[in-house]
């Protein structure tokens, strides 16, 4: 009974976290699935069931807040369940000894990219008139789909700043419909990961149990979109993500010659997200100022 306690949690910060940036609810939680002992696929697995209900309950919340564009939603979704079905056959098809690596060096490079996101210079995109194209969301969505599967997660932390950076959407539209197409991927690879394995191995209990923290978490989150300071929680994750996976890496063959000095990797890994956070912090602060600023003008212009 502790374990679901704790893995509901787990559901309800990562769906709080998805929901506020539009990106990491399958990374955090398959991190965590990984660090308690789980295979790839089956990590993969039980957080792709979950999703099929937190992600339904985040489209529909961002959907009543006025979040969503249906267009991108069913142009990049429905090419991102076609590479999710295909990542999770691939994934369900190798061996654990092969997988575990190539999942963590996924969520590696992941946890890289969203630590980096949150503490760059801008992090959001303003809107612009032009719609955004099949030919451009296709793609995005058939590449996405295939790493979130055989990742554990990916659909957000690829598809939300490529479409914050297109600068065709405001922001809290980009969080929106990646969250809601990303019901699609979710059904998608849970067909490819049933069809591949089975139901043997699948523990349905923490399914159910990131499924209820998830559908606490949905709706809050749809609502905080518009005030959480997105810089400071994605530097936060992003660095939680580098640390967990960094111990299964340093695990494996490849990396064998390191591990007796993993707690310089682990100082560093340490270091560098609190100077990551740091930053966040600053950002967010230049962020909020200039907003001010041009709030404060605008009578000025008139």
């Amino acid at each position: 009974m502790r374990t679901l306690v704790l893995v509901a949690i787990v559901g309800f910060g990562a769906q709080l976290v998805d929901g506020s940036l539009g990106m990491a609810y399958g990374v955090t939680s398959s991190t965590l699935m990984l660090a308690v002992g789980l295979s790839p696929a089956l990590a993969s697995a039980t957080v792709h069931l979950a999703e099929v209900g937190t992600t339904l309950a985040s489209g529909i919340a961002h959907a009543r807040f006025g979040n969503v564009d249906w267009r991108v939603v069913w142009r990049v979704g429905v090419p991102g369940a076609i590479g999710a079905f295909a990542g999770a056959t691939f994934l369900s098809s190798i061996s654990t000894d092969a997988a575990g690596p190539i999942m963590a060096m996924v969520l590696f490079a992941l946890g890289i990219y969203v630590l980096t996101r949150f503490t760059g210079t801008k992090v959001s995109a303003e809107k612009a008139a032009r719609p955004l194209r099949t030919r451009f969301l296709s793609p995005l969505g058939l590449v996405a789909g295939f790493v979130d599967a055989t990742g554990g997660g990916g659909w957000g932390p690829i598809g939300t700043p490529t479409l914050l950076a297109s600068g065709r959407m405001e922001p809290r539209k980009v969080v929106g419909s990646i969250d809601t197409s990303e019901f699609l991927v979710a059904a998608a690879a849970s067909v490819g990961f049933l069809f591949g394995l089975g139901t043997s191995g699948i523990d349905f209990g923490w399914v159910l149990a990131l499924l209820a923290g998830g559908l606490v978490a949905a709706p809050l989150a749809a609502y905080l979109v518009r005030h959480v300071p997105p810089r400071m929680l994605g530097a936060a994750v992003g660095g939680m993500i580098l640390l967990t996976n960094a111990r299964t890496l340093l695990h494996t063959d490849t990396l064998a010659a390191v591990a007796p000095y993993a707690w310089a990797v682990y100082a560093v890994i340490v270091a560098v997200w609190a100077w990551a956070i740091s930053r966040a912090w600053r950002g967010h602060r230049a962020d909020r100022a200039a907003a001010t600023e041009a709030r404060n003008s605008e009578p000025l212009a008139a």
